[in-house]
């Protein structure tokens, strides 16, 4: 028997465009009074009554996800233009040298292995944290797992260093564009407020995530006998360690230098220009395309690199924009239609009788359960925080405590089988599935907790913009 197939996200979120036209046809109309706060419109409580609703027809179906596009243009924009430069920007090489040398320095010191897992995973998680790093780990599996084996580890730990570590940072990140940076813009906040409490999360579920991992280790190494994959790694190590190389350094050359200062710098100019000139997408948008250009010179890439870098880096962000324009299509249809309001106020009776602290672990929760659906953070943003943003403002939830809500969701996502990433990993390290889950239950679990935990604070001290 075959077994079932989740549809592609694409398919889904149309499902849902499809669905939302039906709603308009049962669902009865409804508006909130809107008053202006920090520069945008915002329901208010107890406001809400009952309209006329208008049924939507073939325009919501075909027509809107077209208006989608055009609604979510600056946001499919930036994120183009972010794709393309982070290609350009690995194409010269300099960030894979830089993580391979590290790996490579601490691997064969003895005084410095024990440093190796804290050291490299803190890297992966601020790969993570900063510039959404995700299926970049893959390329790395292929180091780590022979190394972790060269040293005594298993095949898990070669697995965790890089994934963990950048998964720990993407749920954790206080920079990334494509989540932090698309769920700010959506939500009408200053992008990347409130970074402060943001860097103090990623602190933490990094730390868990390297406890438990180093802990793992050392009890592997002290006796191999107890890793799940012990059978299969004595395979493994007679196949990679025989024919594998011992790891040599790179050479770091000049323009890996240059380009390692312009992305350093461009991040320096970035926080600079938000913090004291308020910048928006445009801007952002353009630093990021001058990061690529100058790394692209810098890096002696030729004209056809290049080109063929950006693009593949665009056409990489190619299936989130689809699903950015698709998912605007909801909002959209649910509006023309007079039911986005009443949908608010079916929301915020089931929760506003709850504090608001237990209504931000509900969001949490519920953002959890549609990664299931919805790997990419930016489709999940561009899905949900049309909806929960001004749901916070009914119930008395901060938008800031909203993004962050759905951000922290992210720390599910190395479980799912759903996901292509995780799958894609486990393929390349020769990991099976059910021992991967077994063993990453425990992280998994004291991750959950963390987010439901770091979500008390946001909402009783009202986490702001600033």
């Amino acid at each position: 028997m075959k077994k079932p197939r989740i549809p592609h996200t694409l398919i889904l979120v149309y499902a849902m465009v499809v669905l939302t036209v039906a709603a308009t046809w049962i669902i009865p109309g409804g508006e909130y009074q809107r008053v202006e706060k920090d520069g945008r419109l915002v329901p208010v409580a107890g406001s809400y009554q009952r309209i006329e609703s208008r049924p939507q027809g073939l325009g919501g179906l075909f027509v809107s996800p077209a208006r989608g596009f055009i609604d979510a243009a600056a946001i499919i924009g930036i994120l183009l233009i972010v794709g393309g430069a982070f290609s350009v920007i690995q194409k010269t090489g300099a960030i894979t040298v830089v993580i391979h040398n590290i790996a490579c320095l601490f691997g064969r010191s003895r005084a410095l292995r024990v440093l190796l897992i804290p050291v490299t995973m803190t890297v992966f998680s601020l790969g993570g944290a900063v510039f959404g790093m995700c299926e970049e780990t893959m390329p790395f599996i292929l180091i780590f797992v022979p190394l972790a084996l060269s040293l005594g580890y298993d095949t898990i730990v070669g697995v965790s260093i890089p994934f963990l570590g950048a998964a720990a940072g993407f749920a954790g990140a206080f920079f990334n564009p494509f989540t932090v940076g698309i769920a700010q813009g959506i939500a009408g906040l200053p992008l990347y407020s409130g970074m402060g409490y943001r860097l103090i999360i990623w602190a933490g579920g990094t730390a868990i995530a390297v406890f438990l991992v180093m802990r793992y280790a050392a009890r592997v190494l002290k006796k191999p006998e107890i890793s799940p994959v012990y059978a299969d790694d004595l395979e493994k190590r007679k196949k990679l360690l025989g024919t594998t190389p011992a790891m040599e350094k790179l050479p770091v050359l000049l323009r890996h230098k240059l380009v390692l200062g312009v992305f350093a710098a461009g991040f320096g100019v970035m926080i600079f220009g938000i913090l004291k000139y308020r910048w928006f997408i445009n801007e952002i948008a353009g630093i990021f395309l001058a990061m690529g250009i100058l790394s692209g010179i810098l890096g002696r890439l030729t004209g056809d690199e290049f080109g063929k870098a950006f693009v593949d880096g665009a056409k990489d962000m190619v299936n989130a924009a689809l699903i950015i324009g698709t998912t605007r299509a909801i909002l959209i249809v649910a509006t023309d239609g007079r039911i986005m309001d009443t949908i608010l106020a079916g929301m915020a009776s089931a929760i506003s009788n709850l504090h608001p602290v237990l209504s931000a672990q509900l969001m949490f929760l519920s953002q959890c359960g549609i990664n299931f659906f919805i790997h990419s953070g930016t489709a999940q943003a561009a899905l949900t925080i049309p909806v929960m943003a001004p749901l916070g403002d009914l119930v008395g939830i901060t938008r800031q405590t909203s993004v962050f809500a759905f951000q922290l969701a992210e720390y599910i996502n190395p479980i799912l089988p759903t996901s292509g990433v995780t799958m894609g990993v486990l393929g390349l390290a020769g990991l099976r599935y059910e021992k991967w889950a077994k063993w990453l239950i425990p992280l998994v679990i004291a991750w959950v907790i963390f987010g439901l935990l770091t979500l008390i604070p946001p909402v009783l001290f009202k986490y702001g913009p600033a």
